[in-house]
């Protein structure tokens, strides 16, 4: 802002400026390239299918998820695993007491914005 008081071309300070600027982008994309290049592991197809059954097991065990796939008439039929299944709780209103027993309003205790 000040730049025309220190008698220099706002034009040029800011084409400088925007080459440093460049200048470091290019610079930290070479060192991420190069911390990815180290970081590699060449690994065996052996290897990759262990991990990736072990994903696939732990995206079971944790999804919550319901398939929806036509059956052989064309019907929509919707498979849920059972142990995802939500639990039945009742809703708590906002202006309601908070079932964890302090005495405020739910909007005040665990309902609280953050």
């Amino acid at each position: 802002h000040l730049r025309g008081y220190a008698q220099k071309q706002p034009k040029q300070e800011y084409k400088r400026e925007a080459f440093q600027l460049f200048g470091q982008l290019l610079d930290s994309v070479k060192n991420d390239v190069t911390r990815v290049l180290v970081n590699v592991r060449v690994q065996s197809a052996e290897q990759i299918s262990a991990v990736a059954e072990q994903m696939e097991a732990r995206a079971e065990q944790i999804a919550n998820v319901t398939y929806t796939a036509p059956t052989e008439t064309g019907e929509a039929e919707s498979i849920t695993d059972p142990s995802t299944v939500v639990a039945d709780m009742p809703r708590v209103g906002r202006n309601d007491p908070c079932p964890c027993g302090s005495g405020k309003k739910y909007k005040h205790c665990h309902g609280a914005l953050t």
